[in-house]
Parts: structure tokens; C-alpha cells; sequence
């Protein structure tokens, strides 16, 4: 095949983006106009500024007139750009079914958006997201804590510290990454990252607790500058109140200026992050030079001797001290150094590119920010000793005895207070010893300033915009007052506000290294649900998993949520058990509540894995009787149409086995089709409001029995397929057209071609209430009903909101009887579903009876028969009925009114040729002739008799399961069938079961 020359486009102004595009356009054609246009149309029209509405062009696709269109951003997107034109992609039905004659708005060439970006924007975001993220994590610890662990811990320990703090985030990062990257990102961070991914359940949960954890880490970095205003203060003897008022005082104060600046706006917040970054630097460098100085007396007295060997492998190994001397206990205070990594994340609904600036940004902050914390761990533990008295009076020879210590060969000895633990300076003892080393203190000073209040502001402005997300998606009750946003940015001062209360709260705990473990176990929490989220995104292969970044595993992910659940209990197993105990509280609020939210969740997509799998799983498996379910398929038409049927199915089948409501939609496929996309989903969330565990499938047919033969064929999958067709009684049988009675009883005889088991209920108010609906029914169902109002529309919404009906299944039964006619054997299913029934609450109290046929002369042979074989199945019925006078002749008043019943449809055939009682037959197949009145004749005495008996022993059950008589087909005219059904059942108060199984075995005594 000839492959076409590519020109590409030669301008490199339009080609810095991420996509390199170029035109494929044959030589030969080149200087020809292409699909008829002239050749300054083709080429102005090249760029979109020279398409207008009026232009030929924009009406064409490739230059060629049709409804279809080439691909475009509006087509996929779920917000409009104001002052555009809407661009909405054609239906299917506009391309398949029928064309509209009408201007199409926006099928244009021109609307075909490349997502080139800008180089330069796309190096700011990332830029801020990495800044900001550096800022957060260059916090209070890096100054005051970091020259301190090192003295506790040793060098060795610090970095293992850090570099188990630093696999955390590192692996946290790649999940954030990935998680970022697959779609669009908007407003909430952490939060919305999370619950996108995993759903509202934990969403929500770790939303609140992350907020939270962000406001008390405000507080952190408060204290932390608060400490070191507090100690220039006592340096220059000038203290407030006391040391620890003075920590409270500062810190409430400082807080109230970083909420003013917040308030300000996030441009006030930008230009305060990039003037901290710079003093940040400046400190940074301003220490590095201080350790290549040669000390001063001053710095030697206070244990700074510039580089030395000794004092290296000195401070290389640990040294506990005090309360929180433990590895796991400075670990705690250390790891709130390294949550800063998600600060670029939870600004992103400022970000313009946040796909591309939180991966980039966030693992750019994790490299330099770890190689500047190993880098002072080392220098300053190479450098400093950890005890020395800061008195320039301790100065002595070199190898003046009775010294001990390093600093005795450098000539100080610092002894007396080293043994005492009384030493003010050095590694173990001063908090501001990257001050005292640098070059120039104040540098260092402004540094401290500079890291704490940029975290802490970081931190201010992060925690009311992942609430204000929160607030806005009301998974929770009583918190919506703090997601209205003000301005054109939508600002959150209300949830500024509760920050601030929360913030100022903790800063009057006045002590940092409370203060920091509380923060840990949250954050730590955090880690894990995004860990977790990313494995779970990845391990259910959904299509929909699409990250852009790459360079993650969701083993490594997996590895990241595990050891972050394990370092939560190492460093404060009762702080662990507290905070999962507050995500499982609000987990379990959440899956109570319900909230009516689709974000395409991980977990959406892991059940669907789950039930894949075990679907398939269940092919493997050889049915056996004990693992007998009965499936159902409900023939409800709209199920709302009849609750009772619903219900009754609903009660013995929920949490046990399958139930399927079909409808049959009859009339014309193209007409049909639109109600049914209309009505299906709203059906579906009625059975949902009812509590009813079904699903709800709908077909469009020309008759009602050709749809039913549909559903019972096509209806389930694999294994979970349906067994029993449950159908109502349909009441109006004698009124109805016969043709639509031929159709009822041709679906009984269908049921039991394709081995299904039957279920026919009957009630004495009938079962459609419809009619008190004033809605469109199926006229197949009930033909009494107008047909003028099948196919008037329907509104979904109006299907859930409409006011449930009652029915006798949704109550309490009492004391009473269910009463079971167990007639002929059918294989169990008459004794099984009664059985089911009674297992549930509502019908737990009910007496079941077991009513057989028998012979006078040898009742208490068969019942004892009966109550044996009752007793192997271990259904606990115990009360067994035997009817010795089941075959005794009915009343003749009750003779009558049976053939007064059959008397219209009766053929009357007796003196007529039989060449036109053929043709009768032929036309009205639902005739009865003579000679199938005289065949059946003892079949119909029998369904007299026996209403004669459910009339005096079952007039004030709950309920009667009897089992349903067969007429053979092409033998019993469908008028006299029903005719059956209607003298057995008639006149009863109670709800009557008519049942019949595929005579096979439903139940067992055996135990394989």
C-alpha cells in the first residue's frame, strides 16, 4: 500500500504542546481544492478564526456534507465555556433511524479541540504545585526538631527515619500521581481524589479526617514559630508572661494575621509562598556556608567545632534520651515533616493544569526536600556535639585530665553538665542549633519564620477547601453551612473560620511534640486510603483506569497502604484504634445513609469483578437439590402496577435467591423502544425505595405471550437463570376477549415446555392498582383497562416519588395459619415456599398446616406417612391434615354454579354435524364441546369440592398454598381451565397460592 508524504508543520510555535500534529495530504492533490472547495477556502480554512456559521465549510465534515462529526472536547465534556456555542453530538437516532431537516448548531471542523498547552503554563503550575508542597514540608521539624533527633537517634537512624518517611510519601506520591492523572481534577484535593476513586464511603470518611488533620496541623506550624519568637524573646530577657503563655499568646496571634492574609484572596497567599521560598533558601545556603566557617569561641562553647571525624562517628550512633527517646517515638514528631506532599493536591481547583502539575510537582518536592533533610542530618551531626554548656568559662588545655567527652580535645570541658543533663546548648539539648551554626544567625531566624508560616498557611488554606468539597457533596448531616463560597472563586470563609477555632484550640496545647504525633496517625490514614485507592483503581481492570502517569505499581501501592496501617500502630496503637474507629463510624454512616451520588468509584467497578467472577464460577459447579433456589420471573408489567405481587416474591426471596420483574411492552418496536429507555431506570429505583432485591427487565413484543416466551428464554445468566414463572390471576377472564385468555393459559403451558415451576396468585381485591395510579397500563394484562392510554408517557422520576402502596405481605401476620394443600406431588416447591415464607419475621408467628388427600379407612396410615416424610425434610410442620372426603360429590347448588360458569363458552355441540363443529373449534379454539365437558368432568367436580373444603377449613388463614391443577394441552379449551381456577379459588378471603413445580425434586433428606 502507498503510503502518503507527511508535511508537517513547520512552525514551531504551534508545536511545544503535547502533541505533535501534521497534515496527510497526497502529493498529486496537493494544489488540487479538495471536496470542491476553492483553494483560499481550503487554505484559510486550515485556522479556526476563519470559519464563521455562515461558512460552507463549517457545515461539512472533511469538506462533505453530513450529520456526522470528527471528534471534539464539548462532546465529552460536562461544563459549558461561557459565551460558546453548545456543540452536542448527534443521536444515534439522527443518524439511524430518521433525519431532521434543521440547522445543526456547532458541526464544525473548527470545534476540534488539541490540547497543545503552553509551555510556559504548564512549567508555572508545575512549578507552584512543587513550591508549595516544598514549603509544607520544609516546616517547623526541618529547624527545630530535625538537629534534635539527630542527636537522639544518630545519623543512621535519621536517614532510616527518613527514608521510611520518605517510601511512604514516595509511594504515596505514585499513587497521587496516577489517581490525578486519570481525568479531570477539580476543587476538594485529597478529598476529592479519594472519594472519586474509591467512592463516598471512604471519601468522605478520610474527607473530613484530612481536613482536620490539616487544621490541627496549622496549629504545629504556629507553635513551631511561636517557640522561636519566644526564644529571641528570653535571649534578649524581654519574656511576656511565661514560657509557655508566651508560646499561646504568639501563636493566637499569628494565626489571626495567616487567616487575614487567607482571607485576603489566594493571590495575597501565592505572592507570601514564593517571599517564604526565597528566605527559605537563603537560610539554606546561609547554614551550609556557617559549617565551613571556622567556629568562633562563642559557637565552640556551645559545641559547633566546624567538620570533624570524630564527631561524626560520634553522632552516628544513637544516644536515647528522655520520654520520647524510643525510634517509633521520634519517628511520630518526625513524619509531619513529610505530609506536606499532598499540598500541591489540595489546591487544585487553582491549578490550571492539575494532570500535570500535582505528578511533577508533588515528586519534585519529594527529591529536593529529602536531599535537603539527609544533607543537614549529616552536616550538622558532623559538626556539633550533643552536650555542651554555652559558657565560655569551660574552656581548657587540650589533655587536661579528668575531662570526658569529645570536646575535651578541642579544648572544653563540658562534664559537669553533660553528667548533670543540665547542658542549655548542643544537639540534644538546643532546639535553635541550625541557628547557632550558620553563618549568620538572624538568616536562619527569618528561615524558621518563613517555613512555619508558609506550612502553616498551606495548611489554613488547604483544610476549608477540602471541607468546602466535602460540604458540597452532603454526605454528612449538619456541615452544609460551611460550603457556601463567596466571590468569584468561591471562597470558603466560613470554613476558614471553623479552621481557625480548630487551629487556635490546639496552639493553646502550647507544645510541639504533643502536638505532632496527633497529626501523624491522621495523615497516615490518608496515605493509606490514597494507597489503597490506586491498588483498587488497578486491580479491577476497569476500562476506565486510564492514568496518564505511568511509573506507579499497584503492588507498590498496595505495599504503601499496608505499611502505613503498620506504622500507625507502631508509633500510638491507642491514637490508631482511635482514628480507624472514627472512619469506620463515619464509613457505616455513610453506607447507611445511602447518598444518591455516581462518581464511577473503584469499588463500582470491584463489584462488578465480583459478581463477573462468581457468576462465571457458578458454570463449574453441578447443581445438587440441596442448593435448590427458587429463581423467579415475576410478571409485575410495571411493577408498581402490582405491589402485592411484588411483595410476596420479594419476602421469600430477598438475600436467597434470584427475582427478575418482566415487563412486556406490546406495539411497535420503534415506538416501544423510547419507553423503555424512559421507564426502565425509574422502575428499577422504585424497587430499590420499596426495599425489594430484584431486577427489572422489560422486552417490546407483538403479543404478550411471544414476550413472555422472550423472557423466559433470555431472562438471567449462566446458572443464576430463572425456575418459577409467579403470575397474577388474571380476574376479568370471563369479559376479557378470548383470544387474550388463550394467550393467558398458552403462557402456563409455555412455563412447562421450558421445565419452569409456576406460582399463580390470586387475591380477592385483585392485584392491579393501577387504576388508582391514573398511569398507562399494559391492556394485555388487564384489557378492562382504556387502551387509549398505552403508550402516554411516563415520568421516571414520578415512579419513585409516587406514594407507595400497601399490601398484606408488609405486615404483621399474628397467630395465624398458612395452609398448605399439598394434593399432588410435585416435587416439593408447594412445601418449599411456604416454608420460606415462614422463616421471615413478619410471618414467623404463623402456624403452617399441611392439608393431604386420603382415604377414610386409612387416615392414620397416611398421615403418619406424611408426618414422616415431613419430619426427613426438616421443614417443621408438625400439623398434618388428612381429607378423607376430598372425593366426595359437591353440594348441587355449587354444581350449578360451575356449568352456569362454562354455559357461554360451551360449544352445545351435541346434535351438529361434525364437519361444522370442526369449523367452530377452528374459529374458537377456547370452545368446550360436550365430549371434553364428559372427559373432565371428574376433574371439575373436584375443583368444586375442594372450594368446598378450603371455604371450611381455611376462611381465616393468612394465607393458602394449594397445588395448581394441569391441563393438558390441546385437550383442556383454556374457558374451562380457567373455569378451574376460578371455582377453586373463589370467594376466598385470604391470599391463594396456586403452585406447581417441574416434578422434579426441590427437596431432600439426604445429606449428599
Amino acid at each position: 500500500m502507498a503510503e502518503l508524504p507527511a508535511i508537517e508543520l513547520t512552525d514551531l510555535a504551534h508545536a511545544n504542546g503535547r502533541f505533535t500534529i501534521s497534515t496527510l495530504i497526497s502529493t498529486e492533490d496537493s494544489s488540487k481544492p479538495h471536496y470542491g472547495q476553492p483553494d483560499a477556502a481550503a487554505c484559510e480554512a486550515t485556522h479556526p478564526s476563519h470559519l464563521t456559521h455562515s461558512s460552507t465549510f463549517y457545515m461539512r465534515t472533511f469538506g462533505y456534507n453530513t450529520l456526522d462529526v470528527v471528534p471534539t472536547y464539548e462532546h465529552y465534556a460536562n461544563t459549558k465555556v461561557a459565551g460558546e456555542t453548545n456543540k452536542v453530538r448527534p443521536t444515534l437516532a439522527d443518524l439511524h433511524s430518521f433525519l431532521k431537516v434543521s440547522y445543526v448548531e456547532g458541526l464544525s471542523l473548527a470545534s476540534v479541540y488539541l490540547s497543545t498547552g503552553n509551555s510556559a503554563v504548564s512549567l508555572f503550575t508545575r512549578t507552584v504545585s512543587c513550591i508549595r508542597c516544598m514549603l509544607n514540608i520544609w516546616g517547623v521539624i526541618l529547624y527545630l526538631r530535625l538537629p534534635w533527633i539527630t542527636a537522639q537517634a544518630g545519623i543512621a537512624l535519621t536517614w532510616l527515619i527518613i527514608f521510611m518517611s520518605v517510601t511512604v510519601t514516595s509511594i504515596t506520591g505514585l499513587s497521587i500521581s496516577a489517581i490525578s492523572t486519570n481525568g479531570k481534577v477539580k476543587s476538594g484535593g485529597t478529598y476529592f481524589l479519594i472519594s472519586r476513586s474509591l467512592g463516598p464511603e471512604l471519601g468522605g470518611s478520610i474527607g473530613l479526617i484530612f481536613a482536620f488533620a490539616n487544621a490541627v496541623a496549622v496549629a504545629m506550624h504556629t507553635v513551631g514559630f511561636a517557640e522561636t519568637v519566644r526564644d529571641l524573646l528570653q535571649e534578649h530577657n524581654s519574656p511576656i508572661v511565661d514560657p509557655t503563655n508566651d508560646i499561646r499568646i504568639i501563636g493566637v496571634i499569628t494565626v489571626t494575621v495567616l487567616l487575614g492574609i487567607s482571607l485576603a484572596g489566594m493571590e495575597w497567599e501565592a505572592k507570601a509562598q514564593v517571599l517564604f521560598f526565597i528566605v527559605i533558601m537563603i537560610s539554606f545556603v546561609n547554614y551550609i556556608v556557617g559549617t565551613v566557617i571556622p567556629a568562633s569561641e562563642e559557637k565552640q562553647a556551645k559545641g559547633f567545632f566546624s567538620y570533624r571525624a570524630d564527631i561524626f562517628a560520634q553522632n552516628f550512633v544513637p544516644n536515647w534520651r528522655g520520654p520520647d527517646g524510643t525510634f517509633f517515638g521520634l519517628f511520630s514528631i518526625f513524619f509531619p515533616s513529610a505530609t506536606g506532599i499532598l499540598a500541591g493536591a489540595n489546591i487544585s481547583g487553582d491549578l490550571k493544569d492539575p494532570a500535570i502539575a500535582i505528578p511533577k510537582g508533588t515528586l519534585m518536592a519529594i527529591f529536593w526536600t529529602t536531599i535537603s533533610y539527609l544533607a543537614i542530618s549529616a552536616t550538622i551531626g558532623a559538626c556539633v556535639v550533643r552536650d555542651a554548656s554555652g559558657s565560655l568559662n569551660d574552656s581548657i588545655p587540650v589533655g587536661s585530665p579528668g575531662c570526658e567527652g569529645l570536646a575535651c580535645d578541642y579544648g572544653w570541658n563540658f562534664t559537669d553538665c553533660a553528667q548533670k543533663q543540665s547542658c542549655h546548648y548542643g544537639l540534644s539539648n538546643y532546639y535553635q542549633s541550625m541557628s547557632m551554626v550558620s553563618g549568620f544567625a538572624p538568616l536562619i531566624t527569618a528561615g524558621i519564620f518563613g517555613a512555619t508560616l508558609s506550612s502553616a498557611l498551606a495548611c489554613l488554606v488547604s483544610a476549608p477547601k477540602v471541607f468546602q468539597c466535602l460540604c458540597k457533596d452532603q454526605l454528612y448531616p449538619l456541615i452544609g453551612f460551611f460550603g457556601k463560597g463567596y466571590g468569584k472563586n468561591e471562597e470558603p470563609i466560613r470554613g476558614y473560620m471553623l479552621t481557625y477555632i480548630i487551629a487556635v484550640g490546639f496552639i493553646l496545647i502550647a507544645e510541639l511534640n504533643t502536638i505532632a504525633p496527633i497529626i501523624s496517625n491522621f495523615f497516615l490514614c490518608s496515605y493509606a486510603l490514597i494507597n489503597f485507592s490506586c491498588f483498587h483503581a488497578s486491580i479491577t481492570n476497569s476500562p476506565g483506569w486510564r492514568p496518564s502517569f505511568r511509573y506507579y505499581s499497584k503492588w507498590a501501592a498496595l505495599f504503601g497502604a499496608v505499611i502505613s496501617v503498620v506504622i500507625m500502630f507502631l508509633l500510638t496503637w491507642w491514637a490508631a484504634l482511635i482514628a480507624i474507629g472514627i472512619i469506620v463510624f463515619l464509613l457505616g454512616y455513610v453506607l447507611y445513609k445511602k447518598p444518591e451520588v455516581n462518581w464511577g468509584s473503584s469499588v463500582q467497578a470491584g463489584s462488578y469483578n465480583l459478581a463477573l467472577n462468581y457468576s462465571v464460577g457458578l458454570n463449574e459447579i453441578s447443581e445438587h437439590i440441596k442448593n435448590y433456589r427458587p429463581q423467579c420471573l415475576v410478571l409485575t408489567g410495571p411493577p408498581n402496577f402490582r405491589p402485592a405481587l411484588v411483595d410476596f416474591v420479594g419476602t421469600f426471596t430477598k438475600n436467597l435467591s434470584l427475582m427478575i420483574c418482566g415487563n412486556v411492552l406490546i406495539g411497535p418496536c420503534k415506538q416501544k423502544m423510547s419507553e423503555c429507555r424512559l421507564t426502565s431506570n425509574g422502575h428499577t429505583k422504585w424497587l430499590t425505595k420499596r426495599k425489594i432485591k430484584a431486577f427489572y427487565t422489560d422486552v417490546v413484543a407483538d403479543d404478550l405471550r411471544s414476550g413472555v416466551k422472550t423472557l423466559m428464554q433470555a431472562s438471567g445468566l449462566g446458572k443464576m437463570k430463572p425456575n418459577i414463572l409467579v403470575i397474577g390471576y388474571k380476574k376479568n377472564w370471563q369479559t376479557a376477549h378470548p383470544r387474550t385468555v388463550e394467550e393467558y393459559t398458552g403462557i402456563l403451558h409455555d412455563a412447562f415446555d421450558f421445565k419452569y415451576g409456576i406460582c399463580l396468585m390470586r387475591m380477592k381485591e385483585g392485584l392491579n392498582v393501577s387504576r388508582m395510579m391514573q398511569a398507562h397500563i399494559n391492556p394485555v394484562f388487564d384489557p378492562a383497562e382504556d387502551r387509549k392510554e398505552n403508550g402516554a408517557n411516563v415520568d421516571p422520576d414520578a415512579l419513585t416519588a409516587e406514594q407507595q402502596a400497601s399490601t398484606i405481605f408488609q405486615t404483621e401476620q399474628g397467630k395465624k395459619t398458612i395452609d398448605i394443600y399439598w394434593l399432588f406431588d410435585d416435587g416439593g416447591l408447594t412445601l418449599l415456599i411456604p416454608f420460606l415464607l415462614s422463616r421471615k419475621k413478619r410471618w414467623g408467628k404463623c402456624r403452617t398446616r399441611v392439608f393431604v388427600g386420603g382415604q377414610i379407612h386409612r387416615m392414620d396410615e397416611e398421615r403418619k406417612a406424611i408426618v414422616s416424610l415431613l419430619s426427613k425434610f426438616r421443614l417443621g410442620f408438625h400439623e398434618v391434615h388428612v381429607l378423607p372426603d376430598i372425593n366426595q360429590k359437591p353440594r348441587p347448588e355449587h354444581i350449578k354454579r360451575f356449568d352456569d360458569l362454562i354455559a357461554p363458552f360451551r360449544l352445545n355441540d351435541g346434535f351438529k354435524d361434525e364437519a361444522v363443529v370442526n369449523e367452530m373449534r377452528r374459529d374458537c379454539p377456547w370452545k368446550i364441546s360436550d365430549e371434553e365437558v364428559n372427559k373432565n368432568k371428574v376433574k371439575s367436580l373436584r375443583q368444586v369440592r375442594l372450594n368446598e373444603i378450603l371455604l371450611d377449613y381455611s376462611r381465616d388463614a393468612a394465607l393458602i398454598v394449594i397445588t395448581l391443577p394441569i391441563g393438558r394441552k390441546g385437550r383442556c379449551p383454556s374457558s374451562l381451565y380457567m373455569a378451574w381456577l376460578e371455582t377453586l379459588s373463589q370467594d376466598l378471603r385470604p391470599p391463594v397460592i396456586l403452585t406447581r413445580g417441574n416434578q422434579e425434586n426441590v427437596l431432600t433428606f439426604y445429606c449428599q
